[in-house]
């Protein structure tokens, strides 16, 4: 039987999109303590189905699909622009599919406008009722206001009219960076995008005997189980080690391995491969908030991951991409080392290399020395800085990554920052190696 906890989300869930939803309505109409709702709804809210808008409330929200996630709703776009709403608040929680920039003639703008669209534009009242007419949402720019018709027009059609006071090239800029960053996020493979779902889990029971162990071997062509309760809660985990030496009448619970190692949906599979590694185990339970088994991760399932996010073409720099796209790399006998400039946006308020950035390089420099010995991805677990000098703007430096030891899960090395022939920079980089 569901618990109170999961009653709540279950009704979230099925509530229609761009419900209004309240602690005390719902600890009313489901009668729950208001700290229940409360601490449901905040579940729901990191599941991603739920949200909370300025001046506008929690609404049911449509959750976003890993594909889908370069989209914004219209009330992200108003806290982006730092914006106010001026009518169609109902409408905040929509997703805009594109944004169109409204500098071109009313006839040759509508064109391009279509449902889904926000509309960029001035104080233009005849282009913003066109456009509501047409499905599309409506961002002045400038701090300007619109007519009263209009702002009922959009109430009435639950399309939200935003004021910002920012010019257009900004507000065009701000809402392409937050794009962008989600296009970053985008990449980064959860958790909860490649373990095997609770429903192809084969789980054991602590009553049940080593016999039916042995039949999952069988059955499943595997040796590691999770153990769950009556609540399917996580209480322990079955491998091949503790089943040895004992009588296969022995029950379950006085065998397993309590309180195992544990991770969550919303968990970066990179971060659960290091934990793997780390612990030397190969199957890691996935649990929620109350310790409720989602699911398993094994370590074929972050291979595979750590594979495809390989082959995905680049939709987006991070900083550490960014900062090394400055940088060359050369061979100079048997050594390999990386030639750049420090850029004005690499330096702090003095006009030299920022420590964080020199940083950056170096371990950067370190795990592509790495890359070339072993095949796998490279997670820094210590960096030791012991030296570093101010190096000037527009300086050029030379950077020479050391390998000083390197085993299949481990690799050590010192690297060293050149300005002419004058050292700047020194650290000792450790990774770990997670072969794919």
């Amino acid at each position: 039987m569901a618990t109170k906890h999961e009653q709540i989300l279950q009704y979230i869930d099925r509530l229609p999109i761009g419900s209004k939803i309240s602690v005390r309505q719902i600890a009313k109409d489901l009668d729950v303590s208001e700290g229940t709702a409360y601490r449901a709804i905040k579940e729901a809210e990191t599941q991603g189905y739920v949200s909370t808008i300025e001046r506008v409330g929690t609404v049911r929200i449509e959750k976003k699909q890993k594909e889908n996630i370069e989209r914004l709703t219209f009330a992200e776009v108003v806290n982006i622009v730092d914006g106010h709403v001026l009518g169609g608040r109902e409408g905040l929680h929509k997703t805009l599919n594109k944004f169109v920039i409204g500098a071109m003639q009313l006839e040759a703008m509508m064109r391009y406008i279509d449902a889904g669209s926000l509309l960029i534009v001035g104080n233009r009242y005849q282009a913003h009722k066109i456009a509501l007419q047409q499905g599309a949402a409506v961002l002045i720019t400038g701090g300007f206001d619109t007519s009263e018709e209009i702002k009922q027009l959009a109430d009435r059609l639950a399309l939200p009219i935003i004021s910002s006071s920012y010019d257009t090239f900004t507000v065009a800029s701000m809402i392409n960076r937050a794009i962008y960053d989600r296009l970053i996020k985008k990449e980064i493979v959860m958790v909860e995008d490649v373990l095997k779902p609770l429903a192809e889990t084969p789980v054991l029971l602590p009553s049940d005997p080593v016999a039916k162990w042995h039949q999952y071997t069988e059955l499943y062509q595997d040796t590691r189980f999770p153990v769950v309760d009556e609540h399917m809660r996580l209480i322990g985990i079955v491998t091949s080690k503790d089943i040895i030496g004992h009588e296969e009448t022995a029950t379950i619970d006085k065998v397993m391995t309590k309180n195992p190692i544990t991770t969550s949906p919303r968990v970066s599979v990179a971060s659960s491969a290091h934990t793997m590694v780390w612990e030397g185990i190969e199957l890691l339970p996935v649990v929620d908030n109350h310790r409720k088994l989602v699911g398993v991760l094994s370590r074929n399932d972050v291979l595979k991951a750590l594979q495809y996010t390989a082959k995905q073409p680049q939709m987006s720099e991070t900083f550490p991409n960014l900062i090394m796209s400055h940088f060359r790399e050369e061979r100079k006998a048997d050594e390999l080392l990386y030639l750049g400039d420090v850029t004005p946006q690499m330096t702090n308020h003095l006009g030299t290399i920022a420590s964080g950035i020199m940083t950056t390089v170096m371990v950067e420099a370190a795990c592509n020395l790495l890359r070339h010995h072993r095949r796998g991805d490279m997670v820094p677990e210590n960096v030791t800085v012991y030296f570093l000098k101010p190096v000037q703007m527009e300086s050029q430096i030379e950077v020479q990554p050391r390998l000083l030891d390197i085993s299949r899960r481990f690799g050590k090395v010192e690297v060293s920052v050149y300005h002419g022939e004058q050292l700047v920079g020194q650290a000792m980089v450790t990774a770990q190696i997670i072969e794919r």
